[in-house]
């Protein structure tokens, strides 16, 4: 592994920070993480604090693995600058990504409820006290009625969109390179083991087993797909203009 660059390992200090001040002062939780845009609890600091924000040990784990082992190689051939700018890029991207998406669901579950009969001001009342009328079952879908409250009700934390975003410029630029789960340890291209990695579990197992099933798996698998998307713009158009290949120090 390649010794940890200074980014990383700045990087890596303020999410430990973040993770022992969160587990001695839970109520930290309502202030950084990231909360739907029309809910009361929505900061404007929440799309950046949200990314040193983690629910738990294996959950800051995994992710601090994955930004010391494919950052170090990435800030090592970027620097620092850029390497930062592509970091929280993709992290912004992901709120982004994850908000526009609990956006759609929202309103379409909110314009069902109102063409039904009930007010917009009374629905969002309920919801601000954490609570929901029963009604609403019956005119919405099990999907719909989860991916409804969860919207507005959830909130996002974790790195994990800013990763997604690192594995697809890892994989532009080092397409041939061997990686393995620990699960899985048989050395697969990181060309074929990322686009498959993200289609089984954020698209297959994510996004499509809770539209099937109506059931929140507590990962915010838009977010992932959304540091991903962004991550894959950002290499292409540097690609494009041969912008990879210049150090911003």
């Amino acid at each position: 592994m390649m010794n940890m660059t200074p980014v990383v390992k700045q990087l890596l200090i303020i999410n430990i920070i973040f993770f022992i001040g969160s587990q001695l002062v839970p109520i930290s939780y309502e202030y950084f993480s990231l909360f739907f845009p029309e809910n009361p609890g929505f900061k404007f600091w929440q799309p950046i604090t949200h990314m040193f924000m983690h629910g738990g040990f294996t959950h800051i784990a995994f992710n601090m693995f994955a930004l010391v082992s494919f950052g170090s190689t990435l800030e090592h051939f970027w620097g620092p600058k850029k390497f930062l700018f592509f970091y929280i890029s993709c992290g912004l991207g992901a709120a982004l990504v994850n908000s526009a998406v609990n956006y759609y669901f929202f309103q379409d579950g909110l314009n069902t409820l109102i063409a039904n009969g009930f007010n917009k001001l009374e629905i969002l009342q309920l919801l601000n006290e954490g609570k929901i009328d029963t009604r609403w079952k019956d005119l919405l879908t099990v999907s719909e009625f989860a991916h409804f409250t969860e919207a507005y009700l959830g909130t996002v934390v974790g790195a994990s969109g800013a990763i997604y975003g690192l594995l697809i410029a890892f994989t532009f630029m080092f397409p041939n390179a061997e990686l393995s789960l620990m699960f899985i340890p048989i050395p697969i291209k990181a060309k074929y083991f990322v686009p498959v990695y993200m289609i089984l579990y954020d698209g297959f197992f994510g996004i499509l087993g809770n539209s099937f099933m109506g059931i929140g798996t507590g990962v915010a698998h838009y977010a992932h797909l959304g540091g991903a998307f962004f991550g894959f713009m950002i290499m292409w158009y540097w690609k494009k203009n041969q912008f990879n290949n210049n150090r911003w120090n």
